[in-house]
């Protein structure tokens, strides 16, 4: 099958963007981390007003898209301010309450050395004291013929003045935060991090008396808050922060300080609390669209109230510009992985081909572009391991064979599991069955095989639709929207029937309404006892009028599909330009679009029987074209492991 897509340049010929290019060597790559950010202008734009201000962002979007980049590129953003550091001083009216200093960056480290050195000398004028005074009572005892008993003497004063004359470093004051030597706002990332790395900690003491203890002041830890004190904090996935740190961060963005508490209650620093410590640090999170429910509401009001709200596009159009911008990422990620040659014209090509087809989308190019990158270092060193001075096209393509990702070889086990025991057909007819397909994570497609059956009700009020194989919430609400078309145009009498339908081999269930079609399909060959083409397979979402809407993943559905020794797979008509199957599938399958069940039946199920049946549906309903539908996943842990 040819390229289905029509951009504005065309032909693959131009999939550099009009650049005459030996190799990635000849783009000049930007200095500033803001500017190598691709395909994310809005975002871009909103950064750059947020750090002027000194605003706070949260933005949201799929991983692997630049949120973090963005957060990094910030800190260089920000306006130069005086950066200082943050001193914790010994309290000699409370020990539990540990002083706070804040002094211009750099100093704190002079003041800390100054007061090592005074308690170095104090420390040796107490000692040279103590000796002189022991020798003292030595000599003393030799001369009155009392040597044993002056030693004794000796040694216990010499103990009991060690143990409470005080000591010196209970006076010199701890670094708490420097920032000595720095000319930039700090960039701190806290994801993940638990309450006392995030919120700041005091350390347990297990010697608490006898002269022995730890001072208070010498166990206070900083927290990732304070560290950032006039940069950036960055937390990635905030909705797996506690609600308590989440509220105690909201505290430290409002107060822009902080005071240091242990964290553990049954920890002796729990009995420790700092003078408020100054955490004037600006605020970048990021995360799925699920972090929202897991965040706390105040929290979340603050960044909206005090700040900006980012989505992060996962496409960009497939223009010449956007091409372009491509080329640089892949230059960008030689340069910053500094072990791989650069890429020539024809791997930068294969580069762009493949953002293509990660799109999904007809017309545009991925902003995935971690997994990219991930793409292009294998294919680098492959190109290392061959000692090549270039990275090739051939490298490329064996990185992609190479590089699959957890799901496309587990979908690799499993079908190849599924061939093994027949738990699909590839050729013949049969009533009630149908080879749907799925995706499995977001980059591996699957055999999706569906039966359907009819019997008895057991019900003497009504039928019933049974469906099983764990289906989740979009999934059962797709076999309900099918079952009111099957209501009207089956002819039958249905209350006296139940319809079941089973999804094989889906252990831990499927969600998605892609498997509409074939669901469909299934029960009306099983009620109208028509068989259904089993070298046919299918994958779109059903309307309750019959309308076939498009779906996610078609790419990777037809590709699994043809790897299972399928001949023909019917797809929505809308999703046409969103194929892109690699070029050694291209003869092996047939691609059919439809645009309503009538066309699917008619292309999938076998005899004289069905032209009845089309008719009956076509009597039934009109077409309007639309445009609407959802995708489908089943989830990685769905797949058994291999026997």
């Amino acid at each position: 099958m040819a390229d289905t897509n029509d951009n504005d340049s065309g032909s693959t010929d131009d999939l550099l963007g009009g650049l005459d290019i030996e190799s990635t060597a000849d783009i000049q790559v930007p200095e500033d981390l803001i500017d190598q950010v691709i395909g994310q202008e809005h975002a871009v734009e909103v950064v750059k007003k947020a750090a002027t201000q000194r605003r706070h962002v949260m933005m949201l979007g799929t991983p692997g898209t630049g949120k973090s980049m963005l957060a990094k590129a910030m800190a260089d953003l920000l306006p130069k301010e005086e950066l200082q550091d943050v001193l914790v001083y010994n309290n000699p009216e409370d020990n539990n309450t540990p002083k706070i200093r804040v002094v211009p960056a750099g100093k704190g480290k002079e003041i800390v050395d100054a007061h090592k050195l005074e308690a170095r000398k104090r420390m040796q004028a107490r000692n040279m004291f103590i000796m002189i005074f022991v020798f003292g009572i030595i000599i003393y005892s030799l001369y009155t013929g009392t040597l044993i008993w002056g030693i004794i003497a000796a040694v216990l004063i010499f103990m009991v003045m060690r143990q409470f004359m005080p000591k010196e470093e209970a006076y010199i004051p701890k670094l708490l935060v420097s920032n000595a030597g720095k000319e930039k706002a700090a960039y701190v990332d806290a994801t993940g991090a638990h309450a006392g790395s995030l919120l700041g900690d005091v350390r347990h003491d297990p010697f608490q008396s006898g002269g022995l203890e730890t001072p208070a002041h010498d166990r206070v830890e900083g927290g990732a808050i304070h560290k950032a004190h006039k940069g950036v904090l960055f937390i990635d996935e905030i909705n797996t922060l506690g609600l308590e740190s989440q509220q105690n961060l909201l505290t430290a963005l409002q107060e822009k300080e902080f005071s240091i508490t242990g964290q553990s209650e049954r920890s002796s620093g729990a009995m420790v609390k700092t003078e408020p410590v100054p955490c004037d640090f600006t605020m970048v999170t990021a995360g799925n669209l699920d972090a929202l429910r897991g965040m706390h509401p105040a929290l979340r009001s603050r960044i909206k109230g005090y700040g900006y709200e980012v989505y992060m596009s996962d496409t960009i159009p497939d223009n010449v510009d956007n091409r372009q911008k491509l080329v640089r990422f892949v230059a960008q990620e030689v340069i910053r992985d500094g072990k791989i040659p650069h890429f020539d014209s024809s791997a930068t090509k294969e580069i762009i081909l493949e953002a293509r087809r990660r799109a999904g989308r007809k017309g545009h190019l991925t902003l995935k572009l971690r997994d990219l990158g991930g793409l292009v270092r294998v294919a680098g060193d492959i190109a290392h391991s061959e000692n090549a001075d270039m990275t090739l096209a051939e490298h490329v393509l064996k990185a992609k064979s190479i590089a699959r990702s957890v799901e496309q070889q587990l979908a690799d086990q499993y079908l190849e599991r599924r061939k093994d025991y027949k738990m699909f057909e590839q050729e013949g007819s049969q009533v009630g069955r149908v080879n749907g397909l799925a995706v499995m994570g977001s980059d591996s497609g699957i055999m999706l095989p569906i039966m359907a059956e009819v019997t008895p009700a057991q019900s003497s009020s009504e039928g019933r639709i049974i469906a099983t194989g764990m289906l989740k919430k979009i999934a059962r609400e797709a076999v309900d929207n099918v079952s009111a078309l099957i209501k009207k145009v089956s002819g039958k009498e249905t209350r006296s029937m139940d319809v079941h339908i089973q999804f094989i081999g889906t252990y831990e269930g499927v969600e998605g309404d892609s498997a509409s079609i074939s669901i469909a399909t299934a029960v009306l060959s099983a009620f109208e006892n028509i068989p259904v083409d089993q070298s046919v397979a299918m994958t779109g979402s059903l309307s309750v009028r019959g309308d076939v809407l498009p779906v996610g993943g078609v790419t990777y559905k037809i590709e699994a599909a043809a790897q299972a020794g399928i001949k023909t797979v019917i797809i929505p008509r809308s999703n046409m330009g969103d194929v892109m199957i690699e070029d050694e599938y291209k003869d092996k399958i047939e691609i059919v679009p439809v645009s309503n069940i009538t066309e699917v039946l008619d292309k999938s199920l076998i005899g004289p029987e069905k032209k009845k049946l089309i008719k009956t549906i076509k009597k039934s309903y009109a077409f309007p074209k639309l445009n609407l539908g959802l995708t489908d996943n089943i989830p990685v842990s769905s797949v058994p492991a291999p026997q």
